[in-house]
């Protein structure tokens, strides 16, 4: 299967990208991951990614894309992926299909994960991580305290977890990516809704009901 997983930030896209992943034995490729690794790996695309990131600028949708087409090309992604983190505009949408169709590949379904605004500022606002081992945990947990109960270090509240950003980080979802839910909408292919609030095993559980290998499942929406 070839899936895009979306949804707004704090919506639980790693997390249930990672499960949806390992079920349907099919790669998760997140943007994020492949910049690192092609940075690691100190190849062209890499380097050209690493030199926008390190000037503080957005990297260019031609070299996400390149990124993107590297990975389509792996023998691992030849059955499937779950794509999580792109597309992200209308722009690049097109460009992924582009690719796609390059590669006589088409995606199966879009998936996106539906948590309101209320509930994504309250998950990542309450986040608190480790500055000792990085460990993540959340004041419905922890309440008040500052000190990491594996480790012993301090915990604090990441820059892009207070409110102000987190509703910024919500404001630029709507503005760019959700018309990119619309344009989906728009085309044959599948979209598919799946209610984002609960544990990660009701959410899960929801996507295994409309996520279903080899056929296609869920909705037209």
């Amino acid at each position: 299967m070839r899936l895009i997983l979306m949804g707004p930030p704090g919506a639980g896209k790693g997390t249930q990208g990672d499960r949806l992943a390992e079920r349907l034995r099919i790669p998760r490729l997140s943007t994020g991951d492949m910049l690192r690794e092609a940075w690691r790996a100190d190849t062209p695309l890499g380097r050209e990614a690493q030199r926008y990131m390190d000037a503080g600028d957005l990297v260019p949708d031609e070299v996400m894309l390149g990124l993107i087409g590297e990975a389509l090309d792996r023998p691992d992604t030849r059955g499937g992926f779950i794509l999580d983190g792109f597309p992200r505009t209308v722009p690049q949408a097109a460009g992924l299909a582009q690719l796609l169709a390059s590669r006589r590949q088409e995606l199966d379904a879009v998936v996106t994960l539906e948590v309101s605004e209320d509930d994504v500022v309250a998950r990542l606002s309450g986040r608190r991580t480790c500055e000792s081992c990085g460990h993540v945990t959340h004041t419905l947990l922890v309440g008040d305290a500052v000190t990491c109960e594996r480790c012993g270090g301090r915990l604090t509240q990441r820059s892009d977890d207070r409110v102000d950003t987190v509703r910024r980080r919500l404001e630029v979802y709507r503005e760019q990516t959700e018309p990119v839910l619309a344009w989906y909408a728009a085309s044959d292919i599948e979209l598919i809704a799946v209610d984002g609030i609960g544990t990660k095993e009701e959410v899960g559980a929801r996507l295994r009901d409309v996520v279903r290998a080899p056929e296609r499942g869920g909705r037209r929406k």
